[in-house]
């Protein structure tokens, strides 16, 4: 499925990230404007076009800050196959860690149950009336193969693999009569007959577990193993379940039928390479100030090998070969012990763009427990609703806790906007533990309640440490 930039101009970008994302302008200025870029550059002559390559950022600020959800959120507006990995777990070869390339594999993986969802969407009536009729056989054994089916589409939409119904045929065994046949579909599809136990096959994935050394670190890897399939786990089972869970087991094998693997393959990888984006994070711990030896000997070599990946190469996976060339690299640090000038030369050139986040202030935090559609407040809101607890917290209680927030972000380590994870947690500690028993009561959340729950804590500094 294309996805259409052509609304996502910069402004309108901006706009969909202040719905979840408070300040940091600057930011969401610098990766609008790249995802815009790629929709220009689509419409580029091909012999300029592939000359086009990503401008990739750097993120630079503090922990809670923003800098991964401002990603994460851009990728969730554009529909892209988003991964977010952490630069120290992987190392140069020659020492334990993760391989540079599997940052690839993994999106690659993310690209396809992408496009498998979006396939998947176009056929889902199909598999349910296919679906249908197999619990029907189940309940029904005197049933036919293929009898009373629903209608089936004339044609298959554009990626889709659609297998023949086994036809009825004149020597098909007898059917139940009609009327027993309408009545146990309606019964299905009204939900009496869940319960009901049916005998369905099933993949037996028991098996041995095969672990592949490669290089000098254990990599995850999907081995074909062709005609041996049935020897690690390829064959059926029979097994008792309900209705409810039988009609999960055959969905999802009818799915897994219906939709063309080739394609899904195809369109993913495609995906990846005109809108994969990549946030490696903690960058700023693999940059070294010098090559004195010991660690620094590792970090320098972790952003050797990242640099290919960034340049532009090609990583197989078992979808098929990724081109990196234009994958969107966001990455981003605190650089409190270093600076982006400490990376190797090679990297900072592919890293054009630098952008300072903000440190939040106390009307950051009301804003963040008030304003986006993710608001904290309205999170807590939210679950203790389904326990009919009905939770109010007045304008002079959210300021003491934005003020709260920013007084022990200032004493102790800042850790910006997940200080207030910590703090709205302790606050309503006993009330989330009593909502059962306070079912249908309304609480309201005051200045004199938050000094009450927090401020003896925030004023002896030792157990501010260890609390919050």
């Amino acid at each position: 499925m294309s996805i259409d930039l052509d609304k996502l101009v910069p402004n309108e970008i901006v706009s969909e990230l202040d719905r979840y994302i408070v300040g940091q302008q600057k930011a969401k200025k610098a990766v609008a404007i790249a995802l815009r870029n790629r929709l220009r550059r689509r419409k580029l002559p091909a012999e300029l076009r592939d000359e086009v390559t990503p401008k990739n950022i750097i993120l630079i600020g503090p922990t809670g800050v923003g800098k991964t959800e401002i990603a994460r959120r851009l990728a969730k507006l554009c529909r892209a196959p988003f991964v977010k990995v952490e630069a120290t777990k992987y190392t140069e070869v020659g020492y334990v860690g993760r391989d540079v390339e599997s940052m690839v594999r993994d999106l690659a993986s993310v690209a396809v149950s992408m496009v498998k969802t979006e396939l998947q969407e176009g056929i889902q009536e199909e598999a349910e009336n296919r679906v249908e009729q197999q619990l029907l056989e189940l309940l029904l054994p005197g049933l036919a193969p293929g009898q009373d089916r629903q209608p089936k589409p004339a044609a298959a939409p554009a990626g889709f693999a659609t297998p023949p119904l086994p036809p009825a045929t004149v020597e098909s065994a007898p059917a139940p009569e009609n009327g027993t046949v309408s009545r146990f579909r309606e019964r299905l599809r009204a939900g009496d007959l869940e319960d009901k136990l049916v005998e369905v096959n099933v993949s037996d994935s028991s098996g041995p577990a095969i672990e592949i050394f490669s290089g000098q670190s254990f990599e995850e890897m999907d081995i074909n193993l062709g005609s041996l399939g049935n020897l690690f786990g390829g064959r059926k089972k029979k097994k008792k379940v309900p209705i409810r869970r039988a009609r999960q087991i055959l969905m999802a094998e009818e799915v897994d039928r219906l939709v063309d693997k080739e394609r899904v393959s195809e369109l993913a990888i495609e995906r990846v390479e005109q809108m994969g984006i990549i946030f490696l994070d903690e960058i700023d711990k693999v940059a070294a100030k010098d090559t004195r030896g010991g660690a620094d000997v590792s970090r320098e070599g972790v952003q050797r090998d990242i640099l290919p990946i960034v340049e532009g190469s090609t990583v197989t996976t078992k979808w098929g070969v990724v081109d990196t060339a234009h994958i969107l690299f966001i990455a981003a640090g605190a650089f409190h012990m270093s600076k982006p000038s400490d990376l190797i030369p090679e990297l900072q050139g592919r890293f054009p763009i630098r952008v300072e986040l903000d440190d939040l202030d106390r009307h950051d935090f009301k804003r963040i427990l008030t304003q986006p559609r993710n608001a904290l407040i309205t999170q807590y809101e939210a679950l203790l609703a389904t326990e009919e607890v009905t939770l109010d917290f007045t304008d002079d209680a959210v300021d003491r806790l934005s003020e709260l927030a920013a007084e022990v972000n200032r004493s102790t380590e800042n850790i910006g906007a997940r200080r207030l994870h910590t703090i709205m947690e302790l606050l309503l500690e006993d009330l989330s533990f009593n909502a059962p028993e306070l079912k249908g009561q309304a609480v309201t959340i005051t200045t004199a309640y938050v000094d009450e729950r927090l401020a003896k804590i925030i004023e002896d500094r030792d157990l501010t440490r260890f609390i919050l």
